[in-house]
């Protein structure tokens, strides 16, 4: 298994974990979102860590395990609102565990990494894999579907794109921008 797919196996296999243990003992998703790093989570860092020891022996980049993760868990109530929008008939808690995560990661690196580092159809296609690997009969389609709705919407977002959603998330994105200058001052 190449390390970069094992890596995203690592970080599947830790979300899903802390997820489920989570969501069993969380009144509402809202007590997930409180969560905003890594450090703030000892049991999380106990099964990042565990997992990558168990999985990944030697492995030369963890980094990019706790990158992801970290990222993710940044971003989770942001990546869990753009999945509701991606698959508007599945309100997040009731997506299988295992897809919801797959569908995290997928969504973390097709809007938030680097896309040089990992483009953008590289994203979707290690998603759908670890979905038909890790997930139910379906989870590969569904995969597959909320993630291409996701990157239609906001078409490739390297390329100078000039679709209408692309020039209003860039207007956005600028407005945004100035809008936290504005509060810094």
């Amino acid at each position: 298994m190449a390390n970069r797919h094992l890596s995203r196996s690592i970080v599947l296999q830790s979300l899903y974990e802390w997820d489920f243990n989570n969501f069993r003992n969380a009144k509402n998703m809202d007590d997930l979102y409180k969560i905003k790093n890594i450090e703030e989570n000892s049991k999380l860092k106990k099964i990042i860590s565990h997992n990558i020891d168990k999985f990944g022996p030697g492995m030369e980049d963890a980094s990019f395990v706790w990158g992801i993760i970290q990222g993710i868990v940044e971003r989770l109530k942001k990546i869990d609102g753009i999945i509701e929008k991606g698959a508007p008939e599945w309100p997040i808690e009731q997506i299988a565990f295992i897809d919801r995560n797959v569908l995290r990661i997928g969504i973390y690196e097709l809007l938030f990494a680097n896309r040089e580092e990992v483009p953008p159809k590289v994203a979707i296609n290690e998603s759908i894999e670890l979905a038909k690997t890790f997930g139910g009969e379906s989870s590969g389609k569904f995969i597959n579907g909320v993630l291409g709705t996701i990157y239609r919407e906001i078409g490739e977002p390297m390329k100078d794109d000039s679709t209408e959603k692309a020039k209003e998330r860039r207007e956005k994105e600028v407005e945004t921008d100035k809008n936290k200058e504005e509060i810094k001052k």
